[in-house]
């Protein structure tokens, strides 16, 4: 037991010992050095700049920008009116519309189904519109166009034209389509005359071509 208390009186002892050697010397005194290097450490740490965290970085750098800021804020701020929009729907699936917006774009255009048939349940659709627009120049733009099974077309001034082919090239071209014009009307006459020996014919070629071989006509 006296043991015991004798080793609590130790460990006791040790650390008042220790508490007092950073305690702070009275006034006029030289500072323990223990307590001399916790003060510069505390100073150094109060002297460094603190990092910013990102967003007030961020809100840092918007702030230096006013002029940038401002524009965006203007351009973004723009809103175009709508004057006109009309509608008309069909019970055929035809329909007509037109709008028009206060930057001086007009759009107009039409629309029904045809070829209603086993490949094409649904009808195509076909479509006929015109718009125009002011470019930054100030010239008005005026496109019409057709859209259906063919594809879009559309027709403008504005639209650049390819150059005319040149005339051996267009002979050569017309060759080829009156080749071509010439092999489908004798096929269309093979197959009418002796249609077992046309289907034959048809399935070689296509067996031919699935290899990436040639069919002689």
């Amino acid at each position: 037991m006296k043991v015991l208390i004798v080793f609590a009186l130790c460990l006791v002892a040790l650390s008042a010992g220790e508490r007092r050697f950073v305690r702070q010397a009275p006034f006029g005194q030289p500072q323990p050095q223990a307590f001399q290097q916790q003060q510069q450490q505390r100073a150094s740490r109060q002297n460094q700049p603190q990092q910013p965290l990102p967003e007030e970085r961020a809100a840092r750098e918007y702030s230096q920008q006013p002029q940038q800021n401002q524009l965006l804020r203007q351009e973004t701020t723009t809103w175009i009116p709508i004057l006109k929009y009309n509608k008309e729907q069909g019970n055929d699936g035809s329909y007509k519309t037109q709008y028009e917006t206060g930057n001086n774009i007009v759009a107009e255009e039409t629309g029904y189904l045809k070829d209603f048939n086993e490949n094409t349940p649904n009808g195509v659709l076909v479509q006929h519109g015109s718009y125009s627009y002011t470019a930054p120049d100030g010239q008005v733009v005026n496109v019409e166009y057709t859209a259906d099974e063919g594809g879009f077309r559309a027709t403008g001034e504005h639209i650049p034209t390819p150059p005319p082919i040149p005339e051996e090239i267009q002979k050569g071209l017309e060759q080829i389509y009156e080749g071509i014009r010439l092999n489908q009307e004798r096929e269309a006459k093979e197959a009418k005359e002796n249609p077992a020996e046309y289907a034959k014919k048809q399935e070689e070629r296509a067996r031919l071509n699935y290899n990436g071989q040639y069919y002689p006509n």
